[in-house]
C-alpha cells in the first residue's frame, strides 16, 4: 500500500506540471480574446499563445537531452488544440433563417427606419365580435422569434375577434438583421412607430411582453409615438430605463427555476467557441459586435436549450414538471448578442419618468403571480404612469401569463377582452398606486 501511494504520489507529480502548463496557455489565450475582442474570430489570440507556449517550451528543454527537449511541447499541442476549437465555426456563418409556419403567412415588410421585419397577421374569426381597432403583439427577447405558445395565444385572440398583427423586431425570428451598432431601445421604439404606419389603419391597441412592454413603455413616453397608440397593455415588464434597471428587489411567488427536469437538446454553450464567446459577452467582457463571433453565426448556434433554467423561471414552482414546449427547433430563434446590445442601452439610458408622467394614453398593467421580474420594474411604471387605469395581478401563472396550462391563455384573453372593451376587470385591481408600499412589503 505504501508502494502504491508513493507510486500515485510520483504520477500526480508528474502530470502537475504539463496540466499547469495547459491551464496557463487556456488563460492566455482568454485574456488575450478579451483584449482584442476577439479580433480576427480569434485567430490572433490563437497565434500569440502558441507563441508564447512556444518559446516556454524551448526555454523549458533548453538544457535536456534531444529526445527529452520534446517533451515540452506536448501540452503545447494540448492547449493548442483545444484553444484553437474556439476558433474554429461549427455553423454556418450567414443567417439562416427559420422555415415559414404553415398556419400563417410569413409577411415581409420594409419600414422607415430601414428595418425589415417578419409580419404575420391573424385576421378576425368571429365576424360577430370584430373589434374596429387593430390589435398589435410586441414579444420578449429583446431579439428573438415569436414562440408557437405565442402564436396560438395570438390564434385565441383572433378566434374573440381582433384583427391581430405581430412582428419580430429587427434580428429576430425572419426579420433581417442589423448592424449590431444599430440595435438599440430607441431604434425599437422607431421601428414600433414605423410599424403602425406602415399598416396604416390608424391608431391601433398594443399588447408588450416582457422586453416588448419596455419598448411600450417608451413608446407612451415618446409623445409622437404615443399619438399612434389607442390603448396599452404593459405586460410583466423589465427596467423601463437606467435608473430602474439598477434597482434591486425582491421578485414573484416562487418560480420553477431549480425544480423542472433539465431542458434537452443540443447546446451551443457545450461546444467551446460558443462557450467562450457567449459567455464572455454575457460577463461583460466581450462586447456584442465581438470580432470572435458574427451576428449571424451566434443566432445560428444559439438554441432553446442554451436558456437553460431561463425557461423553468418563466413558469409557476407548482408547475415545475409540466412545464410545455414553448417552440419547435425549427422555429426557435435567439440573438444572445443583439439581445444583450439593446438592454445596455436601457441600462445607459437616463430615466423617462418625466416623460411618462405627461402620458395619455388609456393603459393597463399585467403583473404575474410567479414573475421572476423585480416588482419594481412593474410598480415603477404604475407610479409614473398616471393613464394606467387598472392593474390585473394574474394568480397561478408566471412570467409567461399565456402558456396553454389549464384555463390560462383564456384568462389572460379575459383580462386584455374586458380592458380592450371598457368592461369591468374579471380580476381586482391591485395593486393600486395607493397599494403599491403594501404589495412590495408583503412581497407579493
Amino acid at each position: 500500500m505504501p508502494t502504491f501511494a508513493l507510486r500515485l504520489a510520483r504520477f500526480i507529480g508528474r502530470l502537475l506540471p504539463p496540466l499547469a502548463a495547459v491551464a496557463t496557455m487556456v488563460v492566455v489565450f482568454l485574456v488575450l480574446i478579451v483584449l482584442t475582442d476577439g479580433a480576427g474570430s480569434g485567430l490572433g489570440a490563437w497565434l500569440t499563445t502558441l507563441g508564447v507556449g512556444t518559446a516556454a517550451a524551448l526555454w523549458r528543454g533548453r538544457r535536456r537531452t534531444r529526445a527529452a527537449r520534446l517533451m515540452p511541447f506536448l501540452p503545447v499541442l494540448v492547449a493548442a488544440a483545444l484553444v484553437g476549437s474556439a476558433c474554429v465555426p461549427t455553423v454556418p456563418t450567414a443567417r439562416r433563417y427559420p422555415p415559414d409556419l404553415p398556419f400563417v403567412a410569413t409577411q415581409h415588410w420594409s419600414l422607415a427606419t430601414g428595418s425589415r421585419v417578419a409580419v404575420y397577421h391573424y385576421p378576425p374569426e368571429n365576424p360577430g365580435a370584430r373589434h374596429p381597432v387593430p390589435f398589435v403583439y410586441l414579444n420578449g427577447g429583446p431579439v428573438r422569434g415569436i414562440s408557437l405558445l405565442d402564436h396560438r395565444f395570438l390564434q385565441l385572440l383572433a378566434h374573440r375577434g381582433y384583427d391581430v398583427y405581430a412582428y419580430e423586431q429587427a434580428g429576430g425570428g425572419r426579420s433581417d438583421v442589423l448592424p449590431m451598432d444599430q440595435y438599440t431601445i430607441s431604434r425599437s421604439v422607431g421601428d414600433l412607430a414605423a410599424f403602425i404606419d406602415r399598416l396604416d389603419q390608424g391608431r391601433v391597441d398594443i399588447l408588450g411582453f416582457s422586453s416588448g412592454a419596455v419598448v411600450l413603455t417608451r413608446a407612451l413616453a415618446d409623445p409622437s409615438v404615443a399619438a399612434r397608440l389607442h390603448r396599452a397593455i404593459i405586460a410583466e415588464p423589465g427596467p423601463m430605463d437606467g435608473p430602474t434597471a439598477q434597482i434591486t428587489g425582491h421578485k414573484g411567488r416562487p418560480s420553477a427555476r431549480g425544480l423542472a427536469p433539465a431542458m434537452t437538446g443540443p447546446r451551443s454553450t457545450r461546444v467551446p467557441r460558443y462557450a467562450t464567446a457567449f459567455g464572455l459577452m454575457r460577463l461583460g467582457l466581450l462586447t456584442p459586435d465581438t470580432g470572435l463571433i458574427g451576428q449571424a453565426e451566434g443566432d445560428n448556434a444559439y438554441t432553446a436549450a442554451d436558456l437553460g433554467s431561463d425557461t423553468a423561471a418563466a413558469y409557476c414552482a407548482r408547475d415545475a414538471h409540466r412545464i410545455p414546449v414553448e417552440d419547435t427547433a425549427q422555429n426557435f430563434s435567439f440573438s444572445p448578442a443583439a439581445s444583450l446590445r439593446i438592454q445596455q442601452t436601457v441600462k445607459d439610458s437616463p430615466s423617462i419618468a418625466p416623460q411618462l408622467r405627461l402620458s395619455q394614453t388609456p393603459a393597463m398593467l399585467m403583473i404575474a403571480e410567479c414573475s421572476t421580474q423585480v416588482r419594481q420594474w412593474a410598480t415603477a411604471v404604475l407610479a409614473d404612469d398616471p393613464a394606467i387605469q387598472r392593474t390585473q395581478y394574474m394568480p397561478g401563472v408566471g412570467h409567461h401569463m399565456w402558456n396553454g396550462l389549464d384555463d390560462d391563455n383564456d384568462r389572460a384573453a379575459a383580462v386584455i377582452t374586458a380592458f380592450l372593451q371598457g368592461e369591468p376587470a374579471p380580476v381586482p385591481n391591485h395593486p393600486t398606486r395607493d397599494e403599491i408600499p403594501a404589495f412590495l412589503r408583503d412581497h407579493e
